[in-house]
C-alpha cells in the first residue's frame, strides 16, 4: 500500500487536461471548463494541485504548460495528438511527485499508466457508444474510471467504474434571476444532434422569441447552412452566435426557459446546470443524462417531442425559479463535485479495490 499524507492534510494531485482548449476555455469547451472548476476548488480546499494544460491556461494551481496555446487556436498545429503524447510523457516522468493523477484525456494515457493505475482516476467526458471503443476498454478493464452520468455507462463492457460524479460549477459563477423571463434560450453548439431546428419550431408554436447563442464548428458548417440558416429569417428568432462566460448570467437569467431538445446520448449537458444556477428552468427531451439532471416539474420539464415541449412552455408559471436555484445549490456546485472526487481519491489511496458507488444525486 502506498503511504500518503494523513486525511487531515492536503493531497498532491495532478490534473491532466486536454490541450484542445485552454483551462478554462475562452468560449466553448465543456471538458476544459470542468477541469478548471475542479482544480480551483481543490486548491481552495487546501490541496497541492498541478495542472497539466496549455500555456494560455489560467489557474491558482501550479501550471505545467504542455504547449504554447490551445491547439484549436494554434494555426501551426497539424497533429494535436503529438502534443498530448508529449504531455503524457511529462506526466509519466513526474508521476512519483503526486499522490494521485486525475486524467481527463479519454483513453490516450491508459497504455502508459497501466502499471500505476491504482494511483489514477480517469473521468470519461464523452459519449461511449462508438464501436471502436469496445475492444479498447475490454483490454483496459483494470483502469479506475468515473462516469459523469449513469446513462453514459450503458454502452460500455464490464470495466472498473468507481462511481458517477455529476458535474458542478462554482456557486457564484452565475447570478440568479427570479423574475419571469421574456424569451426562450438555446445555448451551446449548432449540430444536428442538438436539434436547434426543434428549438426554433417550439418557440414559433409557443409564440415566444428565441435567442440562439451558439458556435458553429467547421464540421457543422454544412448543417448550419442547409438546415438552420434558412430558419433564422423569422421575427421570433435571434441568432447571437457564440458567447463568453461573462455573458451567460444575463443570457440565461433573463430567459423564460432553456430549450434542450437533444437527439443523442448526452453524457451530461453542462448548460442545464448553468441554466439552473441562473434560476432558469429547462425544457429538455428525455435523452442521455437528462432524467438524472432535470427534476420534472421542479427544475423544468422533460418533454418528449415538439408538442410536449410547447405545452411545457405554457406551464412555465408552475416552476418556482427560486426552487430551481435551490436545487442547483444542493446538487450541482463545484464544492459538491470536489468533495465527491476527494472521497474516491482517498478510497483508492487507502488501497480499497471495491467500487465507491454512491448516489450521485
Amino acid at each position: 500500500m502506498r503511504t500518503i499524507k494523513s486525511s487531515g492534510s492536503g493531497l498532491r494531485i495532478a490534473q491532466v487536461a486536454p490541450l484542445y482548449e485552454a483551462v478554462p476555455p475562452r468560449l466553448y469547451g465543456g471538458t476544459e471548463r470542468m477541469v478548471s472548476y475542479l482544480t480551483e476548488e481543490l486548491v481552495r480546499q487546501g490541496h497541492d494541485v498541478t495542472l497539466f494544460a496549455s500555456a494560455d491556461s489560467r489557474t491558482t494551481a501550479r501550471l505545467s504548460p504542455c504547449c504554447r496555446q490551445a491547439t484549436r487556436l494554434d494555426s501551426t498545429v497539424r497533429d494535436p495528438i503529438i502534443h498530448h503524447l508529449l504531455m503524457l510523457e511529462h506526466v509519466r516522468q513526474q508521476r512519483d511527485a503526486f499522490d494521485l493523477i486525475h486524467f481527463h484525456t479519454d483513453y490516450l494515457h491508459m497504455p502508459l499508466f497501466r502499471d500505476c493505475a491504482g494511483r489514477t482516476v480517469t473521468t470519461l467526458h464523452g459519449r461511449l457508444d462508438l464501436p471502436d471503443l469496445q475492444p479498447f476498454y475490454r483490454e483496459f478493464d483494470d483502469i479506475p474510471l468515473v462516469s459523469i452520468s449513469d446513462h453514459q455507462r450503458a454502452p460500455m463492457p464490464p470495466v472498473r467504474w468507481l462511481r458517477t460524479v455529476h458535474h458542478g460549477i462554482p456557486a457564484d459563477l452565475l447570478r440568479p434571476r427570479f423574475a419571469p423571463g421574456g424569451y426562450l434560450a438555446f445555448l451551446g453548439r449548432i449540430a444536428a444532434e442538438k436539434q436547434p431546428d426543434h428549438a426554433i419550431e417550439i418557440a414559433k408554436r409557443a409564440g415566444l422569441p428565441l435567442k440562439i447563442a451558439a458556435k458553429v464548428d467547421k464540421a457543422d458548417n454544412q448543417y448550419f447552412r442547409d438546415t438552420i440558416e434558412p430558419l433564422l429569417d423569422h421575427l421570433l428568432v435571434d441568432f447571437i452566435g457564440e458567447i463568453g462566460e461573462d455573458q451567460k448570467s444575463d443570457f440565461l437569467g433573463n430567459a423564460a426557459a432553456l430549450l434542450f431538445p437533444i437527439d443523442w446520448p448526452e453524457p451530461f449537458g453542462l448548460v442545464m446546470i448553468e441554466a439552473m444556477a441562473a434560476g432558469t428552468p429547462v425544457i429538455a427531451y428525455p435523452r442521455g443524462s437528462v432524467p438524472e439532471v432535470i427534476e420534472d416539474g421542479v427544475t423544468g420539464f422533460i418533454a418528449d417531442g415538439i408538442d410536449a415541449a410547447v405545452d411545457a412552455v405554457r406551464r412555465l408559471g408552475e416552476i418556482d425559479r427560486r426552487g430551481v436555484r435551490h436545487r442547483f445549490e444542493t446538487r450541482f456546485t463545484a464544492a459538491r463535485m470536489a468533495t465527491d472526487y476527494l472521497t474516491l481519491y482517498r478510497h483508492l489511496l487507502d488501497g480499497h479495490d471495491s467500487l465507491v458507488e454512491v448516489d450521485a444525486a
